[in-house]
């Protein structure tokens, strides 16, 4: 017996469609296999894909599985900001909070309504800040990217950050030369190989303008060459920032917000919020809105 799926292209961290980053949304996912979920993330050939399934248990509410059109991966920023959108769009939600069962755990996602439109706020996982690369993987990065350790911003260590899934964070000087870049994408594939991080986050921040981050994601190892607008590369460098004393905040919390995709034409934008505690980052939440693109029903 076949089954309809309703299946969704959301454009998250934008109101306009076709900009910002679209995924792909299954919102009624129960009974695909794990070859199947691969095969529609592969055909939809969107940086990730969620698949929605309803509750087992009293724990939470609904399980997401996300998947590059390569393999799962255990969360993703922009496509839970989508698949919530499109919940909340298909159920006429008011405003509401919902736990999300993921790979990176049990997670809130507080769905506001605003406007007749719906703004997404994501609690993002377990927080962890590594010291910096050392000297031989930093140099190969810097190979790749087609950079000199010079363009590095002062005192910004080149590092892993994590609240799920991990990116390294490259802090650069000058927003013209990360429009430029066109990094060895071979070059950081064997790259994360050898440092068991598979996506790089490039920026440029400016503490006196909004937004304060312009940044450039590269995953070629999950086949993703450039992610256009990264909530697990934002939402990581706050914390990142956080930990290692980089922005300005008044002791409880650090906001701001950062631009991405600039480079390949596809901008979207979202704040990034991270509590502190004692001095350090101890909770992150990324905000933003998403748009349909398209909508569709696959049987299979």
């Amino acid at each position: 017996m076949k089954n309809l799926y309703r299946v969704y292209q959301i454009d998250s961290f934008t109101q306009e469609k076709l900009s910002g980053n679209p995924a792909g949304v299954v919102t009624n996912a129960d009974g695909l296999s794990d070859r199947q979920m691969q095969k529609i993330a592969r055909e939809l050939n969107n940086s990730e894909t969620a698949f929605i399934f309803q509750s087992e248990d009293d724990a939470y509410d609904v399980g997401v599985r996300f998947f590059t059109p390569l393999k799962e991966v255990p969360i993703c920023g922009h496509a839970t900001i989508a698949a919530h959108y499109a919940r909340a769009v298909e159920n006429h939600f008011g405003t509401a909070r919902v736990l999300q069962k993921t790979g990176a755990g049990i997670l809130p996602v507080d769905i506001i309504r605003e406007n007749d439109d719906y703004k997404i706020v994501m609690t993002q996982g377990k927080i962890k800040v590594h010291d910096e690369l050392p000297g031989k993987a930093k140099q190969a990065l810097t190979d790749a990217l087609g950079i000199r350790s010079s363009d590095i911003l002062e005192n910004c260590p080149v590092a892993i950050a994590s609240t799920g899934h991990s990116k390294v964070m490259v802090g650069i000087r000058d927003i013209n030369l990360l429009h430029r870049l066109q990094p060895d994408m071979a070059g950081l594939v064997k790259l994360s190989q050898e440092i068991g991080c598979n996506g790089y986050y490039v920026f440029t921040m400016n503490r006196s303008e909004t937004p304060m981050i312009h940044g450039r994601m590269f995953a070629p190892a999950i086949g993703i060459e450039e992610d256009p607008v990264t909530g697990n590369a934002n939402g990581p460098l706050g914390a990142y920032l956080v930990h290692y004393g980089l922005a300005d905040h008044d002791g409880a919390l650090l906001a701001f917000h950062a631009v991405q995709g600039e480079a390949i034409g596809r901008a979207g934008t979202m704040e990034v919020q991270v509590k502190i505690e004692k001095g350090k980052p101890a909770e992150v939440k990324i905000i933003g809105h998403a748009v349909i693109a398209f909508s569709t029903e696959l049987m299979l």
